[in-house]
């Protein structure tokens, strides 16, 4: 049995795969010199991570059991195509929230406290600057109340924010009226239709001056523009970014090296404890599927 993994990073991953599949199993990851779909003409199990499985991706294997998503998002997979074939597809939810929801206060934290200026004025022997400010008193907007938001909601409460909660589906006037109160706004919602682009120019114009925006979901929910303006004019004090409007990202673009911007390279949900339970459910819908049986988190 052939399992290709497709994504072009968190290559760690990997070796908990090996640990957990049949021994039977050769586990390979795609290399980029090769189209995807001669890589993929005999796999019998495809763990796509970020690629794009379309259409001619998932009709190139000959023998194909199993579209297990490393991950939550499906949404660079064709399902529509999955389905007229018959192959079933299946994510990996409820994996990762812990991990998130504490990169994501890493983050707020990072901003709140000028890391990069931190950082700059440690590396000058300059001695208690900069000037940070408490998140204590302050008010959190959490976008997307899943498991990874409802926890960074708790421990902010903890920290003595008031926390305010909105969903994907919360009208753009209510929307715009939670960003008027918050001081930061942290993303932990699904990319969709909807949610593209929902973070524009016209909700940095509602945000407190000088609020913090965390986006540890997808990068194209935030307009890039509109958050670089933003930035420009000091109406956004800081934005904390672990996910990207391109990835693999150029490490010298000018808005990631911004002082007011802290960024991650994609690892919110990159944990031991969050790729060993990934792993776990991977391996278990491999065998799954081999012997037959239902399949654990089918979306498709």
């Amino acid at each position: 049995m052939k399992v290709v993994f497709c994504g072009s990073g968190w290559f760690e991953i990997v070796d908990f795969f090996r640990a957990r599949l049949p021994k039977d199993a050769a586990l390979v990851v795609w290399s980029r010199d090769e189209p995807l779909a001669s890589a993929l003409r005999d796999a019998n199990v495809i763990l796509p991570s970020n690629a794009h499985l379309d259409r001619a991706a998932i009709e190139a294997p000959r023998d194909l059991l199993l579209i297990q998503q490393p991950a939550v998002g499906t949404d660079a997979i064709d399902l529509a195509a999955a389905r007229a074939r018959g192959v079933p597809v299946c994510n990996a939810p409820g994996t990762n929230p812990p991990s998130v929801a504490e990169a994501a206060l890493f983050l707020m934290l990072a901003l709140a406290r000028k890391l990069r200026r931190a950082e700059r004025a440690f590396a000058e022997s300059r001695i208690g600057a900069p000037l940070g400010v408490e998140l204590c008193g302050k008010t959190l907007l959490v976008v997307g109340m899943g498991q990874a938001g409802t926890r960074l909601a708790r421990a902010a409460e903890a920290l003595g924010m008031r926390v305010l909660g909105a969903r994907s589906s919360t009208s753009r006037a209510e929307l715009l009226a939670l960003c008027a109160q918050a001081d930061v706004v942290s993303l932990h919602c699904p990319l969709t239709p909807r949610t593209r682009g929902m973070l524009d120019a016209e909700a940095f114009a509602a945000m407190k001056p000088g609020a913090l925006l965390v986006n540890c979901a997808r990068g194209p929910i935030v307009d890039r523009g509109a958050l670089t303006a933003a930035l420009e004019s000091g109406r956004l004090g800081g934005a904390g970014l672990d996910v990207y409007w391109e990835e693999p990202w150029d490490p010298n673009d000018s808005l990631l090296l911004r002082d007011d911007v802290v960024t991650m390279p994609h690892i919110a949900g990159s944990t031991e404890e969050a790729f060993g339970r990934i792993a776990d459910i991977v391996a278990e819908n491999v065998r799954r599927a081999v012997a037959g049986e239902p399949l654990l988190h089918r979306v498709a």
